[in-house]
């Protein structure tokens, strides 16, 4: 088993363990967020005037964001690891389609897709194997498509592994990321920072991304 494959094992195993709690605090977690629906709102303005294709929401959780999505217009589905955390999606949304699957291999043709959104699901990626998912999230997309990544930010620092609830993480520079998702074959549209809200402990970041020809 090779390090990547054992850290996903790993991460996989650690959210199961917690899928019906993680389930009920994500439910109303948008709610509170007025910025982060703001920026859901924008990315799906923009998908469903880009690329034709539908949009996967990779690294879905309980499905609670992709049933977000899909009120906002957009045809989606959602993939997860979690074997656990797709059943909960399943029960609580039996009218979208939900995938267990790995974000760094994808079972979707190339340019199938007319957008991503990665909401905190690449923070447990070590730091290392992140352009390999970013160079996965480019071929899948078609030319004109979108990406939206939401992530903890690094605050003028650099890429830092921070003690998660669930697995470890890592705080990403804005910079930095944009930076990978660029050669990756992403220009950026636009970022939002936001700072901590109660009961968070960093910064949150998004960048919101074109796919080129």
């Amino acid at each position: 088993m090779t390090e990547l494959s054992s850290h996903l094992r790993a991460t996989t195993d650690a959210y199961g363990a917690v899928a019906d709690l993680y389930a009920e605090l994500a439910r109303d977690a948008l709610d509170a967020q007025p910025l982060d629906r703001a920026v859901y709102a924008a990315f799906a303005e923009l998908a469903r005037d880009g690329a034709a294709g539908p949009v996967a929401d990779l690294g879905c959780g309980p499905g609670r964001n992709t049933a977000h999505l899909r009120d906002l217009g957009l045809d989606v589905f959602g993939i997860d690891l979690s074997p656990e955390m797709i059943d909960l999606a399943r029960a609580a949304y039996p009218d979208l389609r939900f995938e267990v699957g790995s974000m760094d291999a994808l079972d979707l043709a190339d340019d199938s897709l007319g957008g991503i959104t990665s909401w905190y699901s690449l923070i447990h990626v070590p730091p290392h194997e992140v352009p390999a998912y970013l160079a996965e999230f480019g071929r899948v997309t078609a030319p004109g498509g979108h990406l939206l990544l939401g992530f903890f930010e690094a605050e003028g620092g650099p890429v830092t592994p921070f003690d998660h609830k669930v697995a470890t993480a890592y705080r990403w520079p804005v910079d930095d990321l944009a930076e990978l998702a660029g050669a990756a074959g992403f220009t950026e549209v636009g970022r939002m920072l936001r700072e901590p809200g109660e009961g968070e402990r960093f910064r949150r970041g998004n960048l919101l991304m074109r796919r080129g020809a």
